[in-house]
């Protein structure tokens, strides 16, 4: 986790993954596993992604009379740990900027050349 000092603006890092891209991861335990975003964290610099980094966590009864259980659940990995990723060519790639034709600036992979921003 970050620290924050009290009176010290909030960091915000700049990545190159938003909410809903499909990326690989190029490095750690899940090397090669390929799975969409489910949320960015730009304080931590870390994302979440759905199937990747998998957790079991044991969870105490909130209530009375409830019981204790186990959830597996996806952590956090560094965003320097994963690469966009074609579905349609299936290869992984790093990303440049673009200009549409009606001036929008938008995301591009540099291997295949497929506009990923909508």
């Amino acid at each position: 986790m970050v620290t924050q000092k009290r009176n010290q603006p909030k960091v915000f890092y700049k990545m190159h993954v938003k909410a809903g891209d499909t990326v690989q991861v190029i490095a750690g335990k899940d090397k090669g596993k390929v799975g969409e975003v489910i949320k960015a964290l730009p304080q931590e610099s870390k994302v979440i992604v759905k199937g990747v980094n998998i957790k079991t966590k044991h969870v105490k009864p909130q209530q009375e009379g409830e019981s204790g259980r186990i959830v597996n659940q996806e952590y956090p990995i560094h965003s320097s740990n994963v690469m966009l990723y074609s579905t349609k060519q299936n290869v992984a790639s790093r990303i440049s900027y673009t200009f549409t034709e009606e001036g929008k600036k938008v995301r591009m992979l540099k291997k295949t050349g497929e506009i990923i921003d909508k």
